[in-house]
């Protein structure tokens, strides 16, 4: 039995924890820059504590995913007022955000030297500024993760930079900051948030730790994203709060799989929210789970498992659980793919992009390029 754990030096969870995060980040330097979202009310209560706490404040705001012409431009703006810690108060794309300016600011080289796939791949050669995260949507978990998420235009995909020591020196996570969420961005985010606890779950690199959290948070998530598309539910705002990080720590520690390497290269190519195309393959990636002939034994357990799960939130019958999780999606409101793009998609290509994702390392079963692009093709239809 071997596992290793790659976690935030601190992690803080609860309502009312956000009271906490100007003293925390003025401790750590005075020079502060607040990577936000432009929605998110507090903020400005955030900037206005760390200025009474003395900070010099530099703001900047998130504008959809991060890509890489903004990462370029902001990590300047950074260096010229010789920032020396950043907090960043958003959804996922936000705090990944921030995560990537805390590693580059400091780094002696571009981008492109540190970047997965259309990159170098490099190790950073200096240690990223001190960094705390603040979420504000339940669903990435990325304000435990050691990687941030980016753009790049030119390839027309998304891709990582990572290093352990991304991960955040503080993460607050105050379910109070995802009250009145808007029901579309808490169906999406949500979905993200099951889904990051069903692959690692699923996953080909799972350990025992990371079979702790999931086997907890599955059913969690379920039941509060079914609670939440219902009525406003402070409870189960928390519960997906916790989904979330839990998620966030279990992808870090055992992966990810098959429907995160369709949605990294569909997200690049086609801009759709990252959350949306997570909830539009789901399904389509278990149910090739459920057919595939050399699925190992112990994952056909572990799936036999999610579908309970799903069963039990939805109240059906295990055997019809994917069908009814995909009915359920649909009355949620979540949108169809094919109402989103204007063009065709080349599945083949997305298939064969997606094959080589770092995502599909973690994939319980190898899918063949035909079966992958046929459940792309028939996603968008």
């Amino acid at each position: 039995m071997q596992f290793a754990l790659a976690a935030p030096a601190r992690i803080e969870f609860g309502r009312g924890k956000s009271g906490m995060v100007a003293p925390a980040v003025t401790a750590l330097g005075l020079r502060v820059l607040l990577v936000r979202g432009r929605s998110v009310a507090w903020a400005d209560t955030l900037e206005r504590d760390l200025k009474s706490g003395g900070a010099a404040v530099t703001v900047v705001y998130g504008s959809g995913e991060p890509d890489l012409p903004l990462l370029l431009d902001l990590v300047e703006e950074a260096r010229e007022a010789q920032i020396d810690v950043v907090v960043g108060v958003g959804g996922g794309s936000v705090i990944d955000l921030a995560k990537a300016l805390t590693a580059l600011v400091p780094a002696p080289a571009g981008p492109m030297r540190y970047l997965e796939v259309v990159g170098e791949g490099k190790p950073l050669e200096a240690a990223p500024l001190p960094f705390v995260a603040v979420p504000t949507t339940s669903g990435t978990g990325a304000e435990v993760t050691k990687n941030a998420v980016i753009g790049i235009p030119e390839a027309s995909r998304k891709v990582s930079l990572r290093d352990d020591r991304m991960l955040a020196d503080l993460a607050v996570i105050d379910p109070a900051l995802t009250d009145a969420c808007p029901t579309s961005v808490t169906l999406a985010s949500g979905l993200d948030a099951i889904v990051q606890v069903i692959e690692p779950y699923l996953s080909s690199r799972a350990t025992v730790l990371t079979d702790a959290l999931c086997r907890d948070a599955i059913p969690m998530g379920l039941s509060a994203l079914v609670r939440l598309m219902k009525a406003e539910d402070a409870e189960a705002r928390e519960a997906m709060a916790l989904t979330s990080v839990y998620g966030g720590l279990a992808l870090a520690n055992a992966g990810l799989g098959a429907v995160h390497g369709v949605a990294g290269v569909l997200g690049g190519t086609t801009g759709i929210a990252h959350g949306v195309l997570c909830g539009r393959f789901l399904c389509p990636v278990l149910r090739d789970h459920e057919a595939a002939p050399d699925l190992p034994e112990d994952t056909r357990v572990r799936l036999q498992r999610v579908k309970e799960w799903i069963a039990t939130a939805l109240g059906t019958d295990p055997e019809q659980a994917i069908d009814a999780l995909d009915r359920w999606i649909d009355s949620a409101g979540l949108p169809k793919l094919s109402a989103l793009v204007d063009t065709l998609i080349d599945a083949e290509r997305i298939a064969e992009a997606s094959a080589m994702s770092s995502s599909m390392k973690g994939n319980p079963v190898t899918i063949p390029q035909d079966r992958l692009t046929k459940m792309i093709a028939k996603t968008f239809m």
